[in-house]
């Protein structure tokens, strides 16, 4: 079964973040991921990685948390200043806690000048960092109104075009799902240039094991595959983080 991490963001909330490295751990994580770490000192999360034993798999590009702010700058014309001054301090984070993938998130656009804009950004990144992988992600509009990177073949065609090979997909099975109505038959498209999985039950992201889609018959399809990356848990705990983990250890 693939290497799983747990996305702190989301999972074991019922704590302090500092605590919820060791929770991850315990409870059989491998890995973590945290989509906006910028509060804290990196050494402190470096340090809680360090003591228990967890791989730092990703963060977001850009700092700010989505509360009241922009959901990123990659495909937003006119924004390419602000773009680069926010991928250098998330270089400064990244070059401590050393993630697996920077997650570039696109913003609200719209049309031919937002795609121009998002490849000549990615083509900067991928350049700025070639040793930093680096990833863009379809989300649906119906939780993401707007924005601009809702398409799994835009993203492949933005992937081809930009033709950086630190670039690759980052595939949600919860947002495939809601994109394209089977996150199956959407893997089956674009697995081949996925480099990060995110793993959420559709509808409501809850459990893996709770909605539309067979997490269990996903999994064996990424082994079938030989698909060596990570699978972040991305989901919001239906009754606690712990009472909801029976798919993590009924995996195999």
């Amino acid at each position: 079964m693939p290497r799983f991490a747990a996305n702190l963001s989301l999972l074991f909330n019922e704590m302090p973040l500092m605590e919820r490295f060791r929770a991850a751990r315990e409870a059989g994580f491998e890995g973590v991921e945290i989509l906006f770490p910028y509060d804290d000192p990196a050494q402190d999360l470096r340090d809680q990685l360090v003591w228990n034993s967890l791989s730092f798999v990703l963060l977001n590009h850009p700092p700010p948390n989505f509360t009241g702010g922009p959901q990123g700058f990659a495909a937003v014309p006119g924004a390419e200043e602000r773009f680069r001054r926010d991928f250098e301090r998330v270089l400064r984070y990244a070059g401590v806690l050393k993630p697996a993938w920077i997650h570039v998130m696109a913003g609200k656009a719209q049309g031919e000048a937002a795609r121009r804009t998002m490849v000549a950004n990615l083509r900067w990144a991928s350049s700025r960092a070639p040793a930093q992988g680096l990833t863009i992600e379809p989300l649906n509009n119906g939780d993401f109104p707007d924005y601009f990177l809702s398409d799994l073949d835009l993203a492949a065609g933005i992937i081809a075009e930009v033709g950086a090979p630190n670039l690759r997909l980052q595939f949600d099975t919860y947002h495939a799902q809601a994109i394209t109505g089977d996150a199956l038959a959407a893997w089956t498209r674009h697995g081949a240039i996925v480099g990060h999985v995110q793993i959420g039950g559709h509808p409501g992201r809850t459990e893996p094991d709770r909605g539309e889609l067979d997490h269990r018959a996903f999994f064996e399809r990424l082994d079938a595959d030989g698909y060596k990356g990570w699978v972040s848990a991305e989901y919001r705990p239906v009754a606690g983080t712990l009472a909801g983990l029976g798919w993590l250890t009924r995996r195999g």
